[in-house]
């Protein structure tokens, strides 16, 4: 097969390129306007598919056709908002070549608006698909799976790229050029017209088991999804979808200049996109992780439920997601399986097992939630808390209970370390001792105290809300610490996420430390708990085990 990409060095093109390399019987075309940069890419690719440089300006993509006589053709160039009055000169180049095509697009109106060719396309026995990537392919698949047990009314999803990743330039335009502009959407089962990038909301992005990203600032963006999922679920009652780009503060100054143009009437924002380009490229700081969400609220078997699904990515592997779902069509391809011929948004083309074979060798994982409200460990950890070792999962489900055991504990050293444990009442003597804690569950929350030989300390555990979403929240006196639930092999872990003293969020690198953990050995539950602060340094740290009292 050969394979002609249109922006074939660029961000998406460039990885699509990579992502395929292992294909021996594929031929990739890297075609650019740029024919040097073509050249430098393919220089310096690895793998087994053949990659040929070719400079290509699309408004030549005629003659590039009758001359390269590509099987498949790639736009991952853009942005699709400036195709102007011949916005699908590609694609009809390719029907009248009688070649297939499919694009990155990620302008509504432009995936929308694909299906006009769609007679010409099957006359030709062509495949024509468009915005083909994570909006609307990855989001349609997500919607099918939480719409098999429910009727789905209102959906609102989010990306959340890793401060590292990098954009293209021509997604800066594309964002800058409708931030304050049009965005077709349906709200309350209308036809409605928002304004990109001022629309705001927090999420956080937390597939169970696994430390969630932080909540996180999304802004409304104009995706294909906003007009394209509503044709498949025509009771879909309202849509929203986001982007929740870091740093924060460049994020938010867009959104003051989509108020303004919005509010004032003012011309797009597009001539600055390269301010804004270099100044995104350069603010790279934070976790370098990112992710995504997709949230259904609908009625199952006459009751209202809200499920959700969840996508976490570590450091590099995030940025190959948008370009994974033209790589998994290719493969399908190359293995027998051609989607069927015609001109359509691309949104029936994959399902989440395609999407599970392409991330199973990478750091992403994903999940569901519902909304149901049990016990709160449950409810945070999902499905993966039937994963837990059964005392672990005993523990945190038979509650108004006692358990003993034995412990030994470290006490701090440091006179401020001291006086913070006694502020916040963990004021333990250090030793090894007999340790007995009872669990009292009041309306939704867990109370747990702590016996320590005579000596004995309360936390208040609850279910996070807001920026403590997905987070169990321990109270201890004035001090709230929001601890994310990680499974790690047979161990549960307690990593600090957030930390309010009085309702006040402190900074991260005032946020508590140290290594907290639970597992069953022995037949036995064991727990080792570390609380540090930064400079100050231990405020106490207890380890060792307990078992169900005896009646």
């Amino acid at each position: 097969m050969k394979l002609l990409i249109l922006g074939g060095y660029g961000v998406f093109g460039g990885r699509l390129a990579e992502l395929l390399s292992d294909c021996a019987d594929l031929e990739i075309l890297i075609a650019g306007r740029t024919k040097r940069k073509a050249i430098a890419f393919c220089q310096t690719y690895k793998g087994e598919a053949k990659v040929t440089p070719l400079g290509l300006d699309r408004a030549n993509i005629a003659a590039a056709l009758a001359q390269h006589k590509p099987n498949i053709v790639v736009d991952a160039s853009g942005p699709f908002q400036d195709y102007g009055d011949a916005p699908y000169l590609v694609p009809k180049a390719c029907i009248a070549a009688k070649i297939d095509y499919l694009d990155f697009a990620d302008a509504a109106d432009f995936v929308f608006g694909i299906s006009a060719l769609d007679k010409e396309a099957k006359k030709a026995s062509v495949t024509v698909l468009s915005g083909v990537s994570s909006f609307p392919v990855l989001t349609a698949a997500v919607l099918r799976k939480l719409g098999e047990d429910m009727s789905i009314l209102d959906v609102k999803g989010g990306i959340a790229p890793s401060p590292y990743a990098g954009i293209g330039l021509n997604v800066m335009k594309a964002v800058v050029g409708y931030a304050g502009g049009p965005v077709k959407l349906t709200r309350n089962g209308k036809a409605y017209e928002a304004k990109g990038l001022a629309e705001s909301l927090r999420y956080t992005v937390a597939p169970p088991g696994y430390l969630p990203l932080k909540n996180l600032h999304f802004s409304l963006v104009d995706v294909p999804d906003l007009q394209v999922l509503p044709q498949a679920y025509p009771e879909i009652q309202n849509i929203w979808m986001g982007a929740g780009p870091v740093p924060e503060i460049l994020h938010k100054t867009l959104n003051l200049l989509a108020k303004a143009r919005a509010t004032f009437r003012l011309p797009s924002w597009e001539p600055f996109a390269p301010l804004f380009f270099k100044v995104l490229n350069l603010m790279k700081f934070g976790e370098h992780r990112g992710g995504m969400f997709v949230e259904a609220k609908g009625i199952r078997d006459g009751q209202e439920i809200t499920k959700s699904w969840h996508l976490l990515a570590e450091g590099n592997d995030g940025p190959y997601i948008p370009s994974m779902a033209i790589e998994g069509i290719i493969r399908k391809w190359l293995a027998g399986k051609r989607p069927k011929t015609g001109a359509r948004p691309a949104t029936e083309t994959l399902e989440l097992e395609d999407y599970d074979a392409l991330i199973k060798e990478r750091e992403i994982y994903t999940g569901f939630r519902d909304d149901r409200r049990g016990k709160i460990f449950q409810t945070i950890l999902g499905d993966k808390f039937e994963t837990l070792p059964p005392l672990v999962q005993a523990l945190h489900t038979e509650l108004d209970t006692i358990w003993e055991g034995q412990a030994r504990v470290k006490a701090a050293r440091n006179p401020l370390g001291k006086l913070i444990g006694r502020i916040v009442g963990i004021n333990v003597k250090a030793g090894e001792m007999p340790l007995t804690v009872s669990f009292k569950k009041v309306g939704k929350e867990e109370y747990w105290t702590r016996n320590f030989g005579g000596q004995s300390f309360s936390s208040k555990f609850s279910l996070g809300t807001g920026r403590n979403a997905h987070l169990a929240v321990e109270r201890f006196g004035i001090v709230k610490v929001g601890l994310a639930l990680v499974k790690e092999g047979e161990r549960l872990l307690f990593i600090p996420r957030r930390c309010t003293v009085l309702g006040i969020a402190l900074p991260k690198f005032l946020t508590p430390k140290g290594e907290s953990y639970e597992h069953e050995a022995d037949g036995k539950f064991h727990f080792n708990v570390t609380i540090k602060l930064p400079i100050i340094g231990l405020i106490a740290a207890y380890q060792g085990w307990l078992e169900p009292a005896s009646s």
